[in-house]
């Protein structure tokens, strides 16, 4: 089927294949941009009604709440004063952890372009030249093959290296030294070498950054062999995963989405470090379990409030670890719910949503009463116009309309 996509006379045709029928959750041509929290857009959606007899996605915009990338609101300010810990953005909790691994080990160093004295292209790496020095907080020119390459064998001689793309697509120039090395050299040296290096940056659809610099490379990376893969989403476990991710022995691939830097949570004052996999429970409940992960969980937040004023219970769970999944908890919810409907920001066709999909279909078949529902970003290059780039990402409503049909 195709989704047609019409701004300033201009019109683009989306195609998309699915077992799951989008047409059903397209939304009318009045949309409203409202206010930005946390450097992200923050989308009001206008209802309309689905085809096939289905119920409205959303009636009117006032039925969602617009708090698209942020849940914070939710608890009083005194509340949150409250509590013991130190409030930090999401970017800065990614530095916190590389910076306490820093002081930890003399091993660890960050590479990068402008990872410098510049900070980082969003201030991760902000102050740790001139407390580190040159030689562990190093610059690299403009080659990521060549800086990724030589993290990789800088990892093979004991160190335990950070590198940072600028943008994740960038990395792209780097693929071969991911796949045919980072991937795989520990198999193929028969154990000789290690390679515990990090590779992180930012990725995802942003605000209006274009094709280019909107990558999401979780479907690029996964299958590679040998390699891990994790999703921040919060303050809290961006730094529990960038602690772990650099203990480890094994490559690991953190990916950042560029809309949440800013976002802001209170985390312990002690250390603390994540399991890189293990899912997060994030709203337990009854009626359908809803995987998702990144930006998008605070797509499915927002309408979990929606579908709760309707009288559903959904399970949210944010499955942190893409590679591998963690099936323990993904299978438990299942086995309580048996109903599962997956949001993504990853490409419907080859994406995690996929790959998640056929395991879920492999372990868990027996438990299922329903098909899965998998709601995935559009198969097309992300357009530059803000009203069309919404439109290739799942929205709110999209998720309210889904849960309805899946517990019909």
């Amino acid at each position: 089927m195709s989704s047609i996509f019409q701004a300033v006379g201009a019109a683009t045709s989306l195609s998309s294949s699915a077992s799951f029928d989008t047409k059903k959750f397209q939304f009318s041509s009045s949309r409203s941009l409202l206010g930005k929290r946390a450097s992200c857009v923050v989308v009001r959606c206008s209802g309309a009604k689905m085809d096939g007899g289905l119920n409205q996605i959303g009636g009117r915009a006032d039925h969602l709440v617009t708090n698209a990338v942020a849940t914070k609101a939710d608890t009083p300010a005194a509340s949150t004063a409250s509590k013991p810990g130190h409030e930090l953005l999401l970017f800065e909790a990614l530095r916190e952890g590389l910076e306490e691994e820093m002081e930890r080990d003399a091993r660890v160093c960050v590479m990068g372009e402008d990872v410098g004295h510049y900070g980082g292209s969003y201030k991760v790496t902000k102050g740790l030249a001139p407390k580190y020095g040159d030689l562990r907080v190093l610059d690299t020119p403009i080659a990521e093959n060549s800086f990724t390459g030589m993290g990789i064998g800088a990892a093979m001689m004991g160190l335990r290296p950070i590198i940072e793309g600028m943008n994740m697509g960038f990395l792209l120039l780097a693929f071969n030294q991911i796949s045919n090395n980072c991937g795989m050299l520990h198999y193929t040296s028969g154990g000789q070498f290690k390679i515990p290096v990090v590779i992180r940056g930012p990725g995802g659809v942003g605000r209006q950054l274009g094709a280019e610099h909107s990558q999401r490379l979780e479907s690029y990376f996964q299958s590679i062999p040998g390699i891990q893969m994790v999703a921040c989403s919060t303050p809290y476990n961006a730094k529990g995963l960038m602690k772990a991710a650099i203990r480890s022995d094994n490559p690991v691939i953190l990916f950042e989405h560029v809309l949440l830097y800013n976002l802001k949570e209170r985390i312990p004052d002690e250390e603390y470090v994540l399991n890189l996999e293990e899912a997060e429970m994030v709203r337990p409940g009854e009626h359908v379990t809803i995987l998702t992960y990144s930006r998008m969980r605070y797509h499915v937040m927002q309408a979990a409030k929606t579908l709760v004023n309707k009288g559903y219970d959904p399970e949210v769970i944010d499955i942190r670890s893409l590679k591998p999944f963690d099936l323990h908890t993904i299978g438990n919810s299942i086995k309580k719910t048996h109903r599962v409907l997956i949001v993504e920001e990853c490409m419907r066709t080859g994406g995690i949503g996929a790959s998640l999909t056929a395991a879920i279909t492999e372990n868990f078949h027996d438990y299922l009463d329903a098909p899965i529902i998998c709601l995935s970003s559009q198969d097309v290059p992300t357009p530059y116009a803000g009203t069309l780039e919404e439109w290739t990402v799942v929205q709110p409503p999209q998720i309210v309309a889904a849960v309805e049909q899946l517990c019909r």
